[in-house]
């Protein structure tokens, strides 16, 4: 079983930056595949950010390639999502989830076993 607990949400102003992290609970942290989702209000949940436990693999949605970057501490039990140049689309809950196994590329919630209660990020114009 893996616990996340994401942290480092907050208020921006458009143009701004925020870094959110994610601990892991568990001793096999570094064999789990991590990756960000995100819901705003009204809409589905949505893929933003993968990575695979190697850390030599990352991939983005299309609409934070560039701005945003996924990356992990498995000595930490961490990973993490720098996010720059925010938007007010941005706004969302940002959620981290993990799993083990199966495809190399992990796009959709229902790919991903545990998952964290989301952390509020809101983008002012």
């Amino acid at each position: 079983q893996v616990q996340l607990v994401e942290s480092g949400g907050g208020l921006v102003q458009a143009g701004g930056s925020l870094r959110l992290s994610c601990v892991a609970s568990g001793r096999t942290f570094s064999s789990y595949h991590m990756g960000w989702f995100r819901q705003a209000p009204g809409k589905e949940r949505e893929f933003v950010a993968g990575i695979r436990w190697t850390a030599d693999s990352t991939y983005y949605a299309d609409s934070v390639k560039g701005r945003f970057t996924i990356s992990r501490d498995n000595a930490k039990n961490m990973v993490y999502l720098q996010m720059n140049s925010l938007k007010p689309e941005d706004t969302a809950v940002y959620y981290c989830a993990a799993e083990t196994g199966g495809s190399m590329w992990k796009r959709f919630w229902y790919e991903y076993r545990y998952r964290g209660q989301g952390t509020q990020v809101t983008v002012s114009s």
